[in-house]
Parts: structure tokens; C-alpha cells; sequence
């Protein structure tokens, strides 16, 4: 069986995915044990001028549920963007993963050379779903959910790199 988009990309959207929802559970309980109210780490930034733990989660799910519709040619869902605690947060993952498990290998047929458009306000970018995958979609995921993991880290969270990973 040949390696297809679908299997570079379900998996390991799903796998960090979870991964950031087990985080969002140790961030919970390193605020409790601290005394510390949890929304100090929700909204905790590496610099100034970069988004907040919050944004780079919800740029994640974003991420991984755009390329899982785009690739499977079917509609991607929108989310408002208007998490503020953690099980807001837990429930935007959740979607996320119910989409990403709505999609079904068979949908990615051909999805290698499908042509995929992105039109920002500041550029259009073209792809075929392969260089979008590899290029723009894939890293992009991990960026965010790198930044959200280091963001933790950054807060004294008690997570390693086994956390990111997950299982």
C-alpha cells in the first residue's frame, strides 16, 4: 500500500492534538498546585510581539482541520475563536478531532496534485496539496503547537518532551 497524503497527515494531527489537550490538563493542575489562576497561563506569551498560548492553540486546530478539509475537498469548519478557559480550549481540540475523524482516507485520493488556493489579505499563495501539505500546512501545525508547548514551558509547567510527543 502506497504512503498517501491522508497518512501524512491525519496521524499526526491526531497524535498532537491529544497531545495538546493532555497539556492543557497539566497546565491546569500546575495552576492549581501553584496557587495561580490558570488564565495567567492561557493568555502567557514567549515575546511580546508573539501570539498567546490561547491563539497558538486555536492556529493549531486551525491548522490541522484546513488541511484535513482541503485535502479531503470537503468543507472546513469554522470556529469562533472566543475560548477563554481550558475546557474551552479541550472542547475546540475535541472538535477538531471529530472533523479530522469525519474525513476518510478514500477522500484524499488525488489529493496530492489537487490545486489549493489561499488568499490573504497581503498574498495568494497556489499550491498542489502536496507542496501545500509539506510546505505551509504541516509546519505551520507544528509551529503553533511547538510555540503553545514552549509557552507552558516557559511557565514553569512540569512538561517535557515525552508531553509533545504523546503516545
Amino acid at each position: 500500500m502506497a504512503f498517501t497524503t491522508y497518512d501524512a497527515s491525519i496521524p499526526a494531527f491526531r497524535q498532537i492534538l491529544k497531545s495538546l489537550s493532555r497539556l492543557l490538563d497539566k497546565a491546569e493542575a500546575h495552576a492549581a498546585e501553584k496557587g495561580v489562576d490558570v488564565s495567567t497561563l492561557l493568555g502567557a506569551k514567549l515575546a511580546p510581539d508573539m501570539f498567546d498560548f490561547t491563539r497558538q492553540l486555536q492556529i493549531a486546530t486551525d491548522h490541522a482541520k484546513g488541511a484535513a478539509g482541503r485535502l479531503a475537498g470537503v468543507d472546513i469548519p469554522k470556529f469562533e475563536d472566543n475560548e477563554k478557559s481550558v475546557a474551552d480550549l479541550k472542547a475546540r481540540i475535541q472538535k477538531t478531532l471529530d472533523f479530522i475523524a469525519s474525513v476518510q482516507p478514500e477522500q484524499f485520493a488525488g489529493a496530492e496534485d489537487r490545486e489549493i488556493k489561499l488568499v490573504f489579505p497581503w498574498a495568494t499563495y497556489d499550491f498542489t496539496g502536496r507542496s501545500y501539505l509539506m510546505h505551509y500546512a504541516l509546519p505551520n501545525f507544528y509551529f503553533h503547537a511547538t510555540t503553545a508547548y514552549d509557552i507552558l514551558r516557559s511557565q514553569d509547567v512540569a512538561i517535557g518532551k515525552m508531553d509533545f510527543l504523546g503516545k
